[in-house]
């Protein structure tokens, strides 16, 4: 079980949870001195704000505030604003033993690979919070891919992820490398043809019902950008090991869906690849073949992460699956729009992507739409070949790259494209600093939601 959690915990103290509204209510109901103790502290049940209960033997428990809102993230700094060595268990309240279980879970995450560090308050899993215990495992996996140096993960690790995880499950799993990659997906190929690290396509699929619907998931996996011949600056590449974190998004999606058990079919693809400088390296103004048949023109080598999904896509589209949905570092243009705690959603389908939004809200696990917008598509037409990989207009940018992937997407075929950042800056409750498996909560219950729709059975029947 995950840092931080236990299926039984000796000694366990209460934890109690209240809104700011029943705080009367909680310290009425306490002995008068301990109430006078939260009321001489201020305690007023805002999120994520910790009361200690004294007793005559020392602690007694404790309250934590879950604001107006409730959710996860109430619970978050818990694991490590508890007293360290300490164990809890919920008590009765307004909070949802599964948003307790998750928030807690996510916020005693620490990445292990190269420091240790103090262990966390442990939390008893309530006995209705299994899903929430899948969910925060993996997340955590996730945010273990994203904050592995890239010495430690290359393309060929990421690609052993994604067969570790199809093994783990009973599922498929393909590698595509060498010439095979080159015939297959060679815009993929020419991404990581300047790496001495062989680029390759890892390919998971499962059938949790063979009636189900297909879905398609496609992940970035650039393990790390140099930008290539077009270099980036020093600042800009410090933290570009995280340039594989829709891979790692999708591969948490996958399985929460798996272990869910839903009723439907995935197909997962991988683009595993480092974009790196050398002889071999692309060149800008090359003009590369895709597995679509279109020719694109390098305007920009640091533009490689949408030539690798160019491919995925269109393997996907092969398949005819249900809809198409992609994760990816893409483009700084969308944190200078939207920060880096929501990712941009563009869309070719509304009834999607509208269903995804709802996804999201629900889950506390938030994205923002921005616009495919038609006007801007000429931006990528170029004389040298059917299509540049960047616009010459310094505008737009994310609209922009949205718009190079539609071009690889069939018409009719639904088709969602999220742009994440994959990265907490500093530590907030339930969100430490490092990697973050963004939207992957709300791509599940999409998928959910999408495996229970009879319309979307009987298209696949």
């Amino acid at each position: 079980m995950l840092e931080g959690l236990s299926a039984r915990a000796i000694g366990a103290l209460p934890l109690h949870a209240v809104r700011p509204d029943g705080v009367p209510d909680f310290l009425a109901a306490l002995p008068p001195a301990t109430a006078a103790f939260l009321r001489g502290v201020g305690f007023a049940g805002k999120a994520g704000e910790i009361g200690l209960l004294p007793g005559a033997d020392g602690l007694a428990g404790a309250v934590v505030g879950l604001g107006p809102d409730g959710g996860p993230w109430p619970f978050g700094g818990l694991p490590r604003g508890l007293p360290a060595g300490t164990a809890w268990r919920l008590a009765p309240g307004p909070q949802d033993p599964a948003d307790a279980t998750l928030g807690w879970a996510l916020g005693a995450y620490r990445s292990r690979r190269h420091k240790a560090g103090a262990a966390p308050a442990i939390l008893e899993v309530p006995e209705d919070a299994g899903a929430a215990v899948m969910m925060a495992e993996a997340i955590c996996a996730a945010r273990d891919l994203i904050n592995a140096p890239a010495a430690d993960l290359g393309p060929a690790e990421l690609a052993d992820a994604v067969a570790a995880l199809a093994a783990r499950h009973g599922a498929g799993c393909e590698i595509v490398a060498g010439e095979c990659l080159d015939q297959g997906f060679p815009a993929v190929a020419a991404v990581g043809a300047g790496s001495p690290r062989a680029p390759r396509v890892a390919a998971l699929r499962w059938t949790g019902d063979p009636n189900g619907p297909l879905v398609a998931l496609c992940g970035k996996g650039v393990c790390f950008d140099t930008g290539g011949l077009d270099l980036k600056p020093s600042s800009g590449m410090l933290r570009m090991k995280k340039d594989m974190g829709g891979a790692a998004v999708v591969l948490a999606v996958a399985e929460m869906v798996m272990r869910s058990a839903l009723p439907c079919r995935l197909l997962v693809l991988v683009g595993a690849v480092e974009n790196a400088v050398s002889g071999t390296a692309m060149r800008p103004l090359d003009v590369l073949r895709t597995r679509k048949g279109l020719k694109v023109e390098v305007g920009n080598t640091d533009a490689e992460g949408r030539l690798v999904l160019a491919d995925l896509i269109a393997y996907a589209a092969e398949q005819s699956p249900a809809m198409i949905l992609d994760c990816a570092t893409l483009t700084g243009a969308a944190r200078v729009a939207l920060g880096p705690d929501l990712p941009a959603l563009f869309s070719n389908d509304d009834a999607l992507a509208e269903r995804l939004l709802a996804c999201g809200r629900a889950e506390r696990d938030p994205m923002w739409r921005l616009p495919l917008h038609d006007g801007y598509d000429s931006w990528l037409d170029t004389q040298g070949a059917d299509l540049s990989n960047v616009s010459g207009k310094p505008m737009a940018g994310a609209v922009v790259a949205a718009l190079f992937l539609r071009r690889f997407v069939p018409a009719g075929t639904p088709w969602a494209h999220l742009d994440l950042y994959a990265w907490n800056d500093a530590t907030r409750p339930g969100r430490p600093e490092g990697g973050e498996a963004q939207c992957a909560r709300a791509l599940h219950a999409l998928i959910a939601d999408v495996a229970a729709d009879p319309a979307h059975r009987a298209m696949a029947a």
